[in-house]
């Protein structure tokens, strides 16, 4: 008797093979339950900084792009606050679902390890998309006679512990640039603390406070008109906009080079499919003319990366930063 005759006289085997073929709702096309395609709905942004800011800025370099892509809004929200603990914790605790992603920097990687009190591990994102990084520049006041970073340190050393230098926040990536060339050169300056970086510029160019880490874009006018005076960019080439300025390990000091980083990140178990997807039209809109011309009029270099790519990136800064932050003895103020 064939397989075929032996189902026909079993009437349990009959029921068996029926329930087997009934596909599930959620599969059956436009059936209920079936799972929506993404994006069906719009998408927020949340940015940890304050509006206008190069963060703010960069994320909607990118984002005016993937809402034409998607033909879905992709919503920047800005959300400041504690060093950027609160937008980030609340992405943290957002649903997995490709409907909340998060700007990441190097506060993401940085502020679970200078407080025991936040609120979230940087194991709780997974990258999705890495953009690009706006470069610091090294400055001091015109009143500072030197030159060259190689000159700032001779005078620095000559003079320990008398001179100041800005600080626009405990654990943002301008305090720990300049504690990484400090650890390098030994150099030992008093930190002035300020809520932010434009706060900082008329201390500087008055002389009050000599030497600081500022955002390439945010310096640059004030290069230009004399009121500072730029000795080196953190990056590992230079800028068009003042291509005179060598790279910092053109100055001598190549292991004090630092990006501050941004991309987009989602909470961890955000479905593989939507990442990808995302990471492969982020990284296309980092080659769209339009894009990259909004990035380099902000001074950020570009430095495309996928969601594999991030995720390498956060495992090996969280080493870096972990052991320079306990060489350093730097804890946060909060």
């Amino acid at each position: 008797m064939s397989t075929h005759q032996r189902l026909a006289l079993d009437p349990a085997r009959r029921r068996l093979l029926a329930s087997s073929l009934i596909l599930p709702a959620s599969l059956l096309p436009g059936g209920v339950g079936a799972q929506e395609a993404w994006p069906a709905r719009p998408v927020k942004v949340v940015v940890p900084f304050p509006a206008g800011g190069v963060v703010d800025l960069v994320t909607r370099a990118v984002t005016d792009r993937l809402t034409a892509v998607f033909k879905q809004p992709f919503v920047v929200e800005d959300r400041p606050g504690a060093n950027g603990n609160i937008g980030t914790e609340a992405v943290a605790r957002s649903a997995p679902d490709g409907y909340t992603l998060l700007t990441g920097s190097p506060a993401t990687v940085t502020q679970p390890l200078l407080s025991t009190s936040t609120r979230f591990k940087t194991s709780d994102f997974v990258g999705v998309g890495l953009i690009g990084a706006p470069p610091n520049l090294f400055v001091v006041a015109p009143s500072v006679p030197v030159k060259t970073l190689r000159e700032f340190v001779e005078y620095a050393k000559a003079r320990p512990g008398q001179l100041n230098v800005t600080n626009p926040g405990v654990g943002t990536s301008n305090h720990l640039g300049q504690e990484l060339f400090f650890a390098g050169t030994g150099l030992q300056l008093n930190n002035v603390r300020y809520p932010g970086q434009p706060q900082m510029i008329p201390d500087l160019a008055s002389g009050q406070v000599q030497f600081g880490a500022l955002t390439a874009a945010l310096a640059l006018p004030h290069i230009r008109e004399g009121r500072l005076r730029a000795l080196a960019i953190s990056a590992p080439k230079r800028w068009s906009e003042l291509p005179d300025l060598p790279t910092i390990g053109e100055a001598g000091f190549a292991s004090a080079m630092f990006l501050p980083w941004y991309g987009f990140l989602a909470p961890a178990g955000t479905p593989r499919p939507i990442v990808k997807r995302l990471s492969d039209e982020i990284l296309a809109a980092l080659n769209t003319p339009e894009v990259v011309a909004r990035l380099d009029k902000m001074g950020t270099q570009i430095t495309p990366g996928s969601a594999d790519e991030f995720d390498a990136l956060l495992r090996s800064e969280t080493e870096r930063w972990s052991v320079l932050i306990r060489e350093r003895n730097i804890r946060s103020e909060s």
